[in-house]
């Protein structure tokens, strides 16, 4: 059997470049397969506490909880439109969708809407503190699996690779720009900013990070 060696994605991350054909022709889909879905409805889960906590969304979040101040939808299915709205400019950036970026777009709002049914902003200052530490610290390791599964980008990475690949500058300052963007949009849309936005963007970073090598899943073909 033989390791697919990595493209251009970070040195000795163990991350594979693949197209979705790829993706899914390298084996091990019976680990793969239940590690993506189960970190897309984490994500989902980790996105719910951070609005339950009410201290504070993700950049995207922002702009999400300020479109449904317009729109009569849910925040779930604000994340669901969001998705599809990116993937229309992956066009033109040539970026190739995988299962793990349509399964992306659409498990990540169900799952936070499900939550949100299940879930009430607590009084204690206590326990929305709680949430939204939790909320972070989630996202990032649901980050991890589903990234470490290696079936396609989410639609939001893929908006950011594409765009440094295109234009030659660095991710950092791709994601960088791309999540002021999102959250001056969704401020002027009255979405919700707050200590949570400030922790998730100097956490989410270093916590995926950490967890992405225990969850990155070699894949194989077989000769």
């Amino acid at each position: 059997m033989t390791t697919i060696a990595t493209g251009p994605v970070p040195a000795g991350s163990g991350l594979s470049d693949l197209g979705p054909l790829e993706q899914l022709r390298t084996g091990r889909l019976g680990r793969r397969l239940p590690q993506l879905y189960v970190g897309l409805v984490a994500y989902g889960v980790s996105l719910a506490l951070m609005v339950r906590g009410d201290l504070g969304l993700a950049p995207w979040d922002v702009l999400h909880s300020g479109l449904i101040r317009y729109l009569p939808i849910t925040l779930g299915q604000a994340v669901v439109l969001m998705s599809f709205v990116v993937l229309v400019l992956w066009i033109p950036l040539r970026e190739k969708p995988g299962l793990g970026t349509i399964s992306n777009a659409l498990v990540v709002g169900f799952s936070a809407d499900a939550t949100l049914s299940l879930l009430d902003r607590p009084d204690a200052m206590v326990l929305r503190i709680a949430l939204m530490v939790g909320g972070i610290v989630l996202c990032g390791l649901a980050s991890a699996m589903y990234i470490g599964a290696q079936l396609g980008r989410g639609p939001r990475d893929g908006l950011m690779t594409g765009i440094a690949r295109r234009s030659g500058r660095s991710i950092r300052l791709v994601r960088t720009g791309i999540e002021v963007t999102v959250v001056l949009i969704g401020l002027l849309l009255g979405g919700t900013l707050g200590l949570g936005t400030v922790l998730y963007a100097l956490a989410i970073g270093p916590l995926t990070q950490l967890w992405l090598p225990a969850w990155t899943i070699h894949a194989i073909n077989p000769e």
